[in-house]
């Protein structure tokens, strides 16, 4: 199984995040223990850089980005990713991006709290919710 993480999981793990933590660690585990792929996108790396910055050190955020390499395969963001999300129009121009990546990369699902701003994804949306419920 082929899993694009969105932000908000990672950040619900990276920041505690209550009452989400502990149900997007379960993603995490999956992830590391190879029971599904999971990727994250070079967008969201960027992002989360962008949010841990004004909490964490530049060591800090350089051993969470060594952490997320070892869990999660890192995709790149391409001209086309772009170009494309840019013509779906969408009102959330980083859910279109990720969207785009997700089918780029031939994803199952989109792993996401967010699963609304994904309703017109040619690649389905989940809460981790959604998704353990299936296994």
């Amino acid at each position: 199984m082929r899993l694009l993480i969105d932000a908000n999981i990672l950040l619900d793990v990276l920041q505690k995040r209550k009452p989400y933590v502990h149900i997007s660690s379960l993603i995490w585990k999956i992830c590391e223990v190879g029971s599904a792929v999971g990727y994250v996108s070079s967008l969201t790396v960027a992002s989360l850089i962008y949010v841990m910055r004004k909490e964490l050190s530049p060591e800090k955020i350089e051993e969470t980005l060594l952490l997320l390499k070892l869990i999660f395969q890192l995709t790149d963001l391409t001209v086309s990713d772009i170009t494309k999300a840019t013509e779906m129009k969408w009102s959330d121009f980083e859910d279109a991006v990720q969207s785009t990546i997700a089918e780029r990369i031939h994803a199952d699902c989109i792993i996401t709290r967010n699963v609304k701003d994904f309703r017109e994804s040619p690649v389905i949306a989940l809460t981790p919710d959604e998704y353990l419920a299936r296994l």
